[in-house]
Protein backbone atom coordinates (compact mmCIF):
# COMPACT_ATOMS: atom_id res chain seq x y z
CA UNK A 1 0.00 0.00 0.00
CA UNK A 2 2.90 2.36 0.67
CA UNK A 3 3.83 2.11 -3.01
CA UNK A 4 0.43 3.47 -4.02
CA UNK A 5 0.57 6.29 -1.48
CA UNK A 6 3.96 7.32 -2.86
CA UNK A 7 2.65 7.21 -6.41
CA UNK A 8 -0.28 9.45 -5.53
CA UNK A 9 2.18 11.86 -3.92
CA UNK A 10 4.25 11.96 -7.11
CA UNK A 11 1.30 12.37 -9.46
CA UNK A 12 0.74 16.14 -8.93
CA UNK A 13 4.29 16.74 -10.24
CA UNK A 14 3.33 15.25 -13.60
CA UNK A 15 2.86 18.19 -15.99
CA UNK A 16 1.62 18.31 -19.58
CA UNK A 17 4.93 19.70 -20.83
CA UNK A 18 6.67 16.60 -19.50
CA UNK A 19 4.45 14.13 -21.35
CA UNK A 20 7.14 12.98 -23.81
CA UNK A 21 9.75 12.55 -21.10
CA UNK A 22 7.50 10.70 -18.64
CA UNK A 23 5.27 8.83 -21.08
CA UNK A 24 6.62 5.41 -20.17
CA UNK A 25 6.39 6.21 -16.45
CA UNK A 26 2.80 7.37 -16.84
CA UNK A 27 1.81 4.20 -18.72
CA UNK A 28 3.42 2.18 -15.96
CA UNK A 29 1.49 4.19 -13.38
CA UNK A 30 -1.84 3.53 -15.12
CA UNK A 31 -1.06 -0.16 -15.51
CA UNK A 32 -0.19 -0.39 -11.83
CA UNK A 33 -3.45 1.29 -10.81
CA UNK A 34 -5.36 -1.08 -13.07
CA UNK A 35 -3.61 -4.02 -11.43
CA UNK A 36 -4.49 -2.57 -8.02
CA UNK A 37 -8.18 -2.46 -8.98
CA UNK A 38 -8.02 -6.04 -10.23
CA UNK A 39 -6.45 -7.15 -6.93
CA UNK A 40 -9.20 -5.41 -4.91
CA UNK A 41 -11.93 -6.95 -7.07
CA UNK A 42 -10.40 -10.39 -6.52
CA UNK A 43 -10.37 -10.03 -2.72
CA UNK A 44 -12.71 -12.12 -0.58
CA UNK A 45 -15.00 -10.31 1.91
CA UNK A 46 -12.65 -11.35 4.72
CA UNK A 47 -9.62 -9.93 2.88
CA UNK A 48 -11.48 -6.69 2.26
CA UNK A 49 -12.42 -6.54 5.94
CA UNK A 50 -8.78 -6.97 6.97
CA UNK A 51 -7.72 -4.25 4.51
CA UNK A 52 -10.30 -1.85 5.92
CA UNK A 53 -9.18 -2.61 9.48
CA UNK A 54 -5.58 -1.81 8.57
CA UNK A 55 -6.64 1.32 6.71
CA UNK A 56 -8.71 2.63 9.62
CA UNK A 57 -5.97 1.85 12.14
CA UNK A 58 -3.58 4.09 10.20
CA UNK A 59 -5.98 7.04 10.52
CA UNK A 60 -5.67 7.25 14.30
CA UNK A 61 -9.27 8.28 14.98
CA UNK A 62 -12.56 8.40 13.07
CA UNK A 63 -16.12 9.63 13.38
CA UNK A 64 -18.74 7.38 11.77
CA UNK A 65 -21.98 8.75 10.30
CA UNK A 66 -24.14 6.11 11.95
CA UNK A 67 -27.74 5.24 11.07
CA UNK A 68 -27.81 1.80 12.66
CA UNK A 69 -28.34 0.06 9.32
CA UNK A 70 -26.11 -2.81 8.27
CA UNK A 71 -23.65 -0.62 6.31
CA UNK A 72 -22.89 1.92 9.02
CA UNK A 73 -23.03 -0.78 11.72
CA UNK A 74 -20.34 -2.85 10.02
CA UNK A 75 -18.26 0.29 9.56
CA UNK A 76 -18.69 1.22 13.23
CA UNK A 77 -17.77 -2.31 14.32
CA UNK A 78 -14.63 -2.29 12.18
CA UNK A 79 -13.67 1.20 13.39
CA UNK A 80 -14.11 0.15 17.01
CA UNK A 81 -12.11 -3.03 16.38
CA UNK A 82 -9.30 -1.01 14.77
CA UNK A 83 -9.31 2.09 16.98
CA UNK A 84 -11.27 1.35 20.15
CA UNK A 85 -12.02 4.52 22.12
CA UNK A 86 -10.61 6.63 19.27
CA UNK A 87 -13.79 6.00 17.28
CA UNK A 88 -17.21 7.59 17.75
CA UNK A 89 -20.54 6.89 16.06
CA UNK A 90 -22.93 9.80 15.53
CA UNK A 91 -26.62 9.42 14.68
CA UNK A 92 -28.80 12.27 13.43
CA UNK A 93 -32.27 12.25 14.98
CA UNK A 94 -34.65 14.04 12.64
CA UNK A 95 -38.20 14.24 11.34
CA UNK A 96 -37.25 12.03 8.39
CA UNK A 97 -35.99 9.18 10.58
CA UNK A 98 -38.44 6.26 10.51
CA UNK A 99 -40.10 5.43 13.86
CA UNK A 100 -38.02 3.07 15.96
CA UNK A 101 -34.82 3.57 13.97
CA UNK A 102 -33.14 5.75 16.61
CA UNK A 103 -33.75 3.15 19.33
CA UNK A 104 -32.38 0.44 17.02
CA UNK A 105 -29.29 2.56 16.31
CA UNK A 106 -28.69 3.00 20.05
CA UNK A 107 -29.08 -0.73 20.61
CA UNK A 108 -26.60 -1.78 17.92
CA UNK A 109 -24.07 0.86 19.05
CA UNK A 110 -24.29 -0.63 22.55
CA UNK A 111 -23.90 -4.10 21.04
CA UNK A 112 -20.70 -2.97 19.27
CA UNK A 113 -19.41 -1.14 22.34
CA UNK A 114 -18.60 2.07 20.50
CA UNK A 115 -19.10 5.55 21.93
CA UNK A 116 -22.42 6.78 20.50
CA UNK A 117 -23.65 10.35 20.24
CA UNK A 118 -27.06 11.54 19.01
CA UNK A 119 -27.65 14.98 17.53
CA UNK A 120 -30.84 16.61 16.29
CA UNK A 121 -30.80 17.67 12.66
CA UNK A 122 -33.65 19.59 11.00
CA UNK A 123 -33.60 18.67 7.31
CA UNK A 124 -36.80 20.59 6.67
CA UNK A 125 -34.99 23.76 7.68
CA UNK A 126 -32.20 23.09 5.19
CA UNK A 127 -32.51 25.37 2.10
CA UNK A 128 -33.64 23.40 -0.94
CA UNK A 129 -34.78 20.30 0.96
CA UNK A 130 -38.50 20.62 1.74
CA UNK A 131 -39.29 21.55 -1.87
CA UNK A 132 -38.17 18.00 -2.68
CA UNK A 133 -36.07 18.54 -5.82
CA UNK A 134 -34.41 15.63 -7.61
CA UNK A 135 -31.16 16.44 -5.75
CA UNK A 136 -32.90 16.67 -2.36
CA UNK A 137 -30.39 14.31 -0.75
CA UNK A 138 -27.53 16.59 -1.80
CA UNK A 139 -28.92 19.44 0.33
CA UNK A 140 -29.53 17.12 3.27
CA UNK A 141 -26.04 15.62 3.21
CA UNK A 142 -24.40 19.04 2.89
CA UNK A 143 -26.12 20.29 6.02
CA UNK A 144 -25.58 17.11 7.99
CA UNK A 145 -21.88 16.97 7.16
CA UNK A 146 -21.45 20.49 8.55
CA UNK A 147 -22.86 19.25 11.86
CA UNK A 148 -20.67 16.14 11.84
CA UNK A 149 -17.59 18.26 11.19
CA UNK A 150 -18.38 20.34 14.28
CA UNK A 151 -18.46 17.20 16.42
CA UNK A 152 -15.31 15.84 14.80
CA UNK A 153 -13.57 19.11 15.63
CA UNK A 154 -14.73 18.89 19.26
CA UNK A 155 -13.15 15.44 19.53
CA UNK A 156 -10.06 16.42 17.50
CA UNK A 157 -10.94 13.83 14.84
CA UNK A 158 -9.65 14.47 11.33
CA UNK A 159 -11.48 11.70 9.43
CA UNK A 160 -15.25 11.31 9.02
CA UNK A 161 -16.35 8.04 7.42
CA UNK A 162 -19.69 6.80 6.11
CA UNK A 163 -21.08 3.58 4.70
CA UNK A 164 -21.83 4.14 1.04
CA UNK A 165 -20.93 0.87 -0.69
CA UNK A 166 -20.01 0.06 -4.27
CA UNK A 167 -23.51 -1.35 -4.97
CA UNK A 168 -25.08 2.00 -4.02
CA UNK A 169 -23.25 3.82 -6.79
CA UNK A 170 -25.33 2.04 -9.43
CA UNK A 171 -28.38 4.00 -8.28
CA UNK A 172 -29.48 7.66 -8.19
CA UNK A 173 -27.32 9.06 -5.37
CA UNK A 174 -27.17 12.89 -5.36
CA UNK A 175 -26.16 12.78 -1.71
CA UNK A 176 -22.94 11.06 -2.69
CA UNK A 177 -21.85 14.20 -4.55
CA UNK A 178 -21.99 16.15 -1.29
CA UNK A 179 -20.05 13.38 0.46
CA UNK A 180 -17.28 13.58 -2.14
CA UNK A 181 -17.25 17.40 -2.15
CA UNK A 182 -16.90 17.52 1.64
CA UNK A 183 -14.03 15.03 1.73
CA UNK A 184 -15.87 12.30 3.64
CA UNK A 185 -14.09 8.95 3.43
CA UNK A 186 -15.83 5.81 2.12
CA UNK A 187 -13.90 2.61 2.94
CA UNK A 188 -16.49 0.40 1.22
CA UNK A 189 -16.11 2.36 -2.01
CA UNK A 190 -12.31 2.38 -1.84
CA UNK A 191 -12.16 -1.38 -1.34
CA UNK A 192 -15.12 -2.08 -3.67
CA UNK A 193 -17.27 -3.79 -1.04
CA UNK A 194 -20.75 -4.76 -2.23
CA UNK A 195 -23.94 -4.82 -0.17
CA UNK A 196 -23.94 -8.61 0.00
CA UNK A 197 -20.30 -8.62 1.11
CA UNK A 198 -21.19 -6.16 3.88
CA UNK A 199 -23.92 -8.51 5.08
CA UNK A 200 -21.42 -11.37 4.96
CA UNK A 201 -18.96 -9.36 7.08
CA UNK A 202 -21.78 -8.45 9.49
CA UNK A 203 -22.51 -12.16 10.00
CA UNK A 204 -18.82 -12.88 10.62
CA UNK A 205 -18.80 -10.10 13.23
CA UNK A 206 -21.99 -11.47 14.80
CA UNK A 207 -23.96 -8.26 14.34
CA UNK A 208 -27.71 -8.48 14.95
CA UNK A 209 -28.40 -6.23 11.95
CA UNK A 210 -26.75 -8.55 9.40
CA UNK A 211 -30.07 -9.23 7.68
CA UNK A 212 -31.82 -5.97 8.54
CA UNK A 213 -33.69 -4.62 5.48
CA UNK A 214 -32.48 -1.28 4.15
CA UNK A 215 -34.45 1.69 5.47
CA UNK A 216 -34.18 4.93 3.52
CA UNK A 217 -35.25 8.13 5.25
CA UNK A 218 -38.95 9.01 5.09
CA UNK A 219 -38.40 11.82 2.58
CA UNK A 220 -37.96 9.11 -0.07
CA UNK A 221 -41.69 8.34 0.23
CA UNK A 222 -42.71 11.45 -1.72
CA UNK A 223 -42.58 12.11 -5.49
CA UNK A 224 -40.01 14.71 -6.51
CA UNK A 225 -41.57 18.15 -6.57
CA UNK A 226 -44.16 17.39 -3.88
CA UNK A 227 -43.45 19.52 -0.82
CA UNK A 228 -42.39 17.56 2.26
CA UNK A 229 -43.96 18.61 5.57
CA UNK A 230 -43.55 17.44 9.14
CA UNK A 231 -47.17 16.19 9.21
CA UNK A 232 -46.73 14.22 5.98
CA UNK A 233 -43.54 12.61 7.32
CA UNK A 234 -45.27 11.67 10.55
CA UNK A 235 -48.20 10.15 8.63
CA UNK A 236 -46.13 7.84 6.42
CA UNK A 237 -44.02 6.86 9.43
CA UNK A 238 -47.08 5.88 11.47
CA UNK A 239 -48.60 4.06 8.46
CA UNK A 240 -45.46 2.00 7.91
CA UNK A 241 -45.18 1.21 11.61
CA UNK A 242 -48.78 0.02 11.56
CA UNK A 243 -48.02 -2.47 8.78
CA UNK A 244 -44.76 -3.60 10.41
CA UNK A 245 -46.66 -4.27 13.64
CA UNK A 246 -48.94 -6.62 11.66
CA UNK A 247 -46.05 -8.71 10.48
CA UNK A 248 -45.22 -7.23 7.08
CA UNK A 249 -41.44 -7.42 6.78
CA UNK A 250 -40.47 -4.88 4.11
CA UNK A 251 -42.82 -1.93 3.77
CA UNK A 252 -42.94 1.42 2.02
CA UNK A 253 -45.93 3.76 2.09
CA UNK A 254 -45.49 6.25 -0.74
CA UNK A 255 -47.53 9.45 -0.41
CA UNK A 256 -48.77 10.82 -3.74
CA UNK A 257 -50.55 14.00 -2.57
CA UNK A 258 -52.67 12.07 -0.10
CA UNK A 259 -52.90 8.84 -2.08
CA UNK A 260 -51.14 6.01 -0.23
CA UNK A 261 -49.27 3.59 -2.50
CA UNK A 262 -48.27 0.57 -0.43
CA UNK A 263 -45.20 -1.42 -1.45
CA UNK A 264 -44.65 -4.84 0.15
CA UNK A 265 -43.07 -8.07 -1.06
CA UNK A 266 -45.27 -10.00 -3.54
CA UNK A 267 -45.53 -13.05 -1.27
CA UNK A 268 -47.29 -10.93 1.37
CA UNK A 269 -49.89 -9.36 -0.93
CA UNK A 270 -52.57 -12.01 -0.37
CA UNK A 271 -52.38 -11.49 3.39
CA UNK A 272 -52.60 -7.72 2.97
CA UNK A 273 -55.74 -8.10 0.85
CA UNK A 274 -57.26 -10.26 3.57
CA UNK A 275 -56.70 -7.32 5.95
CA UNK A 276 -57.91 -4.76 3.41
CA UNK A 277 -60.83 -3.33 5.40
CA UNK A 278 -58.80 -2.91 8.58
CA UNK A 279 -55.86 -1.31 6.74
CA UNK A 280 -58.05 1.06 4.73
CA UNK A 281 -59.83 2.20 7.88
CA UNK A 282 -56.52 2.96 9.62
CA UNK A 283 -55.05 4.78 6.63
CA UNK A 284 -58.23 6.84 6.25
CA UNK A 285 -57.99 7.71 9.94
CA UNK A 286 -54.44 8.92 9.31
CA UNK A 287 -55.72 11.27 6.61
CA UNK A 288 -55.04 9.46 3.33
CA UNK A 289 -57.68 10.10 0.66
CA UNK A 290 -57.16 6.79 -1.13
CA UNK A 291 -55.34 3.57 -0.26
CA UNK A 292 -53.68 1.54 -3.04
CA UNK A 293 -51.44 -1.52 -3.35
CA UNK A 294 -48.56 -1.39 -5.84
CA UNK A 295 -48.77 -4.68 -7.74
CA UNK A 296 -45.09 -4.44 -8.69
CA UNK A 297 -44.22 -4.90 -5.03
CA UNK A 298 -41.42 -3.38 -3.01
CA UNK A 299 -38.36 -2.06 -4.80
CA UNK A 300 -35.82 0.35 -3.41
CA UNK A 301 -35.98 3.86 -4.86
CA UNK A 302 -39.21 3.43 -6.82
CA UNK A 303 -39.61 7.22 -6.96
CA UNK A 304 -36.51 7.31 -9.16
CA UNK A 305 -38.22 5.28 -11.88
CA UNK A 306 -39.62 8.46 -13.44
CA UNK A 307 -36.19 10.09 -13.79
Amino acid sequence: MAVFRNMFTILPAFHVENVLINKSWFHCFIETLTSFRIVINAMSPDEKMQSILADLAERGSVLIAFSGGVDSSVLAALAFKALGKNSIAVTADSQTLAPGELDRAKAVAKEIGILHKTIYYDELGEPGFAENPVNRCYHCKKGLIKELKKIASDYDIKTIIEGTNISDLKNHRPGYMAIVEEGIYNPFVKFKVTKEEIRDIARKLGLSVADKPSMACLSSRFPYGQTITADALRRVGVAENYLHARGFTVVRVRDHSGIARIEITPDEMVRLMEMRDEICAEFKRLGFSYVTLDLMGFRSGSMDEVL
